[in-house]
């Protein structure tokens, strides 16, 4: 009989176990952990309804205000989007803010109004300038020039990727490798911008700078950069069949590299390869700049 009873006990005490474990969570942490899982599996929409039961029980809840503009943003929502980045960056804590404001950069650039990112992404320069992190200052001053880049704005870019440069350089501790790297991106900026204004001799000039460095060997994690390069390069100095053959080599997961090739197949009229890597683009969920500078064109090419 006691045997029998315990046995009882056990079961209950499963029954029990799974029905708690089959209840909705209404921790409000909880469900953000569980929306952005959806997000990045592209259940939008789902991810949202969550966001929204966590801001309904903490609507003060940071993580949940940054997750659902991003959310909005890959939905092409942005005026919501920034309603509720505008509320994550009051909300945030001092080691948030850049998050926040760098959030609202980006989601500027999915617009290309580098105008408005810039107001976000120069606060982040600032405050990064004021607290001697001048490596990150100077990636932030790299990302706002490729905005200004892609958005046509060629000057603006130039004086903000060498601002990028000049501040990596007044960095105290600067190794060998990471002189080169710095080296390398500026190169890279420079053969990007003569291309995308017609200079092909400057622009090939400036990639034969890039393989000098990378032939160093000083940064060996960077190789991949260089089809990317060449292949951007020949896209807009309009080597279609060339920029396809690069850009193939590059990285396959890059949601602006997928982009480029679109539009390389695009200009060659392969109108049914375009339109399978317009595709993938959409399958990033990513909030970054690359996918800021790929996702709204491939959902504009991909519903007509």
């Amino acid at each position: 009989m006691r045997r029998v009873l315990s046995v009882a006990v056990f079961v209950c005490a499963a029954a029990i176990a799974h029905a708690a474990a089959q209840e909705p969570t209404t921790d409000p942490l909880e469900l953000v952990k569980q929306a952005r899982k959806l997000n990045s599996e592209g259940k939008q929409e789902a991810a949202l309804a969550l966001y929204r039961q966590a801001l309904d029980r903490s609507p003060d809840l940071f993580d949940a205000r940054i997750g659902m503009g991003i959310v909005l943003d890959l939905q092409g929502n942005y005026r919501e989007a920034r309603r509720h980045f505008a509320r994550a960056i009051e909300l945030a804590p001092d080691g948030g803010k850049n998050q926040a404001l760098s959030a609202m950069a980006v989601s500027y650039a999915f617009e290309r109004d580098a105008s408005g990112a810039s107001r976000f992404y120069r606060q982040v320069f600032d405050r990064q300038e004021s607290s001697q992190d001048l490596g990150g200052a100077a990636e932030t001053a790299n990302a706002l020039g490729r905005i200004y880049l892609e958005s046509g704005d060629f000057d603006n870019a130039s004086k903000w990727y060498q601002t990028g440069y000049e501040t990596s350089r007044r960095e105290p501790k600067l190794t060998a490798d990471q002189l080169d790297l710095w080296n390398m991106r500026w190169a890279h900026a420079q053969a990007r911008i003569a291309a995308r204004k017609g200079n092909a001799a400057e622009a090939r000039k400036q990639i034969a700078a890039v393989k000098a460095l990378l032939d160093k060997g000083t940064n060996a994690d960077q190789q991949i950069q260089y089809p990317y390069l060449a292949g951007y390069v020949a896209l807009y100095l309009k080597d279609y069949p060339t920029a396809i053959g690069e850009l193939q080599k590059a990285d396959q997961r890059d949601p602006f590299i997928l982009v480029l090739l679109a539009q390389a197949y695009e200009k060659t009229g392969d109108t049914a390869k375009s339109r399978e890597y317009y595709t993938q683009v959409l399958a990033s969920n990513a909030h970054s700049l690359n996918n800021a500078f790929a996702r709204p064109l491939a959902r504009k090419k991909t519903a007509t």
